[in-house]
């Protein structure tokens, strides 16, 4: 089975070719490379001992898209490529519509014309802005508190107005999920963040590695178990996996169907929690000072994943200790990440 993957080089991405490839299919790659690296493919072929056809293209420009379709028999889509910095999207709100919104109609249109109708596309859970409850379940309301997460819900809606037409036997799941961590246990590829990093993970390992003097954790006076923000960090690799799993229902489906399901771990974990575990699993002493709460940050956050064990049959199944080490890895032997390599 030939899959198109958008936006593969990218950290996520990267990580589900690998899965992809390990379960068998053929893969062809997308990615016009403006936050990610060629490198990163390269390591994926030398992990799983398999090639992957790779072109540099962006999803907004419909002709290239065209030539790629028209080259290829693809079965199925598994769409990663979008902007996705929240701080960036409240800043430049246009590009993120332009290319998250607009980049998915151009790709939706050239799969209707070559008659690709299976869809895995790469959501988010910020679509649930600040849930009133958690665990967060699939029926929780959505109400994004920034464009990077609109971006996300309009193109959840396009996908589900899609099915709901009727007019073609589209078959798409959206996932949302949580946060995203950790690296492929081998080290050859991992997180590689542009600029100063968004997430904790690559914070960490920025202090481990001398980056950084100390990481400052922003807020210690909510009503959670320590005081610090909680959140579902789920291991990278297990989300990949989910990808796979996502797929291959997809491909059992003998009807039309839209369905949107998140992947977490379903426990949170607070910020010096996390900062306690990656100690233990790396030897690394991380010192950190308190700061203000940062606006918009919430106390609490973290996933039901009962729809994905009953629906994709899947679960995260990695401890956090192995997110740290293996984020530890990753920055260890790539301390500058794929940027020491020279570009093809």
């Amino acid at each position: 089975m030939n899959v198109l993957v958008t936006g593969g080089a990218g950290y996520i991405g990267s990580h589900t070719c690998v899965a992809l490839l390990q379960a068998g299919f053929c893969l062809t790659v997308i990615d016009n490379l403006s936050n990610s690296h060629r490198e990163a493919l390269h390591r994926v072929e030398q992990i799983t001992g398999k090639s992957i056809d790779f072109v540099q293209a962006d999803i907004c420009d419909e002709q290239a898209l065209d030539a790629i379709f028209a080259q290829h028999k693809f079965s199925a889509v598994v769409h990663f490529a979008g902007l996705k910095a929240v701080a960036e999207s409240v800043a430049q709100p246009l590009a993120y519509y332009q290319v998250n919104v607009g980049g998915t109609n151009t790709l939706l249109k050239v799969m209707a014309k070559h008659r690709v109708f299976q869809l895995v596309f790469s959501s988010s859970a910020t679509v649930y802005g600040d849930p009133q409850s958690v665990p967060v379940t699939e029926s929780s309301p959505c109400a994004p508190a920034n464009p990077y997460g609109h971006s996300k819900l309009m193109v959840e809606q396009i996908l589900a107005d899609l099915v709901a037409a009727q007019q073609q036997p589209w078959k798409i799941i959206s996932l949302r999920y949580f946060n995203p961590v950790g690296a492929h246990e081998s080290g050859l590829i991992g997180e590689d963040p542009l600029g100063v990093p968004n997430n904790l993970m690559p914070l960490l390992n920025q202090v481990a590695i001398g980056v950084r003097r100390q990481l400052e954790v922003f807020g210690d006076d909510y009503p959670t178990i320590d005081g610090t923000g909680v959140r579902d960090y789920i291991h990278v690799v297990d989300l990949a996996e989910g990808h796979v799993a996502a797929l291959q229902y997809l491909m059992k489906l003998e009807y039309a169907e839209y369905s949107a399901v998140n992947l977490g771990t379903g426990t949170g974990i607070s910020v010096l929690q996390m900062i306690a575990s990656y100690q233990r699993a790396t030897g690394q002493v991380i010192p950190y000072v308190v700061v203000p709460r940062r606006p918009g940050d919430v106390a609490a956050y973290f996933a039901d994943p009962s729809m994905a064990a009953e629906k994709l049959v899947w679960r995260a199944h990695r401890s956090v200790e192995a997110m740290c080490a293996d984020a530890w890895r990753w920055q260890a032997q790539n301390r500058d990440g794929y940027r020491s390599c020279s570009p093809d």
